[in-house]
């Protein structure tokens, strides 16, 4: 038998379609999962406040693999994992959808002055006029990352006959380079970060960069907070040279109510709700987890492997 150490939360989708050679150990909350662990040979230890999951992941000595439903693995010891053979599953492309439609969401009301409008309504006034009132047809945007959620992003915006270039590690059908795209940054009215984290994007959107977009330009952050240099952000919103920012991911998480990001002008913060798991998300979850049990113990490739020299 192999022994799975499994999140409970998804203990009824999964545990009665669970081949017969797994034994499955099911953890309700980080003491359980810390406890358990230490015999996990597949592992699932993913929780939103990573402190316990660390813990556990160090106390796994005999984890052969390790699922995740979170698609930035940024946050796990890959080195560890690498140097005991542990191969990695994340959840790309579970959430594209989800994300996708939370960040255009967010665009529009960026673009109509939906949130004066929601403002008025709880003070129970009838607005004269919102703030804002362009349409995204027309516009253009470039979106940095184009794997499952940026391209996503981009079907969804040309629907809205929005101008799409997207930035890739490399430039192929129509796509600007890592060393492209600096230089047209003030083409654009949308700057879209939707890549993974990895020290190489760490601080890669800066006062220069912030400096080269359109005055009326807006930033949208979908990706890892440490993306932006968020000192230098806020001081491009309070002297005007930034239209607007976007962002779901902040750090650190929460921000207190004191954080100077609060007071920028024309910044939407969504409190990282993009990627928060539907019902739709759940079940697809499930369905993979499953499907790469079998193929894990046939030897076959696994769906969404992590390439763990590369961070995804």
């Amino acid at each position: 038998m192999t022994i799975a150490v499994l999140p409970g939360v998804y203990r009824e989708m999964i545990e009665p379609h669970l081949p017969d050679w797994i034994e499955a150990r099911f953890w309700e909350d980080g003491e359980e999962l810390k406890a358990l662990s230490p015999e996990a040979e597949i592992g699932w230890f993913d929780m939103f406040d990573k402190t316990d999951a660390l813990v556990a992941l160090e106390r796994a000595e005999k984890l052969q693999w390790l699922n995740s439903q979170f698609a930035g693995v940024d946050w796990m010891p890959l080195d560890m994992l690498a140097q005991r053979g542990v191969r990695l599953t994340n959840g790309s492309g579970l959430n594209a959808n989800a994300v996708a439609e939370f960040a255009v969401m967010s665009m529009l009301a960026e673009a109509r002055g939906y949130g004066d409008l929601i403002r008025a309504h709880d003070r129970k006034e009838w607005a004269k006029w919102p703030s804002s009132m362009r349409e995204l047809k027309g516009s253009r945007a470039l979106i940095m990352g184009y794997g499952e959620i940026g391209s996503t992003i981009g079907r969804i915006l040309e629907g809205l006959q929005v101008e799409v270039t997207p930035m890739r590690r490399s430039a192929r059908d129509g796509a600007l380079g890592p060393d492209q795209w600096r230089a047209r940054l003030g083409d654009f009215d949308w700057v879209i970060l939707a890549m993974p984290g990895t020290p190489e994007t760490a601080g890669m959107i800066g006062s220069a960069e912030l400096a080269a977009m359109k005055p009326e330009a807006v930033l949208v952050n979908f990706a890892r907070a440490d993306i932006i240099d968020q000192r230098s952000l806020a001081d491009a919103l309070h002297a005007g040279r930034l239209g607007g920012a976007i962002l779901d991911l902040t750090d650190p998480e929460p921000i207190a109510p004191d954080h100077y990001l609060w007071d920028c002008p024309n910044i939407r913060i969504t409190m990282h709700m993009a990627g928060l798991p539907t019902p739709q998300m759940r079940e697809e979850t499930a369905r993979r987890f499953l499907a790469n049990c079998e193929a894990w113990n046939d030897g076959a490739p696994l769906e969404a492997e992590v390439d763990l020299a590369l961070g995804y």
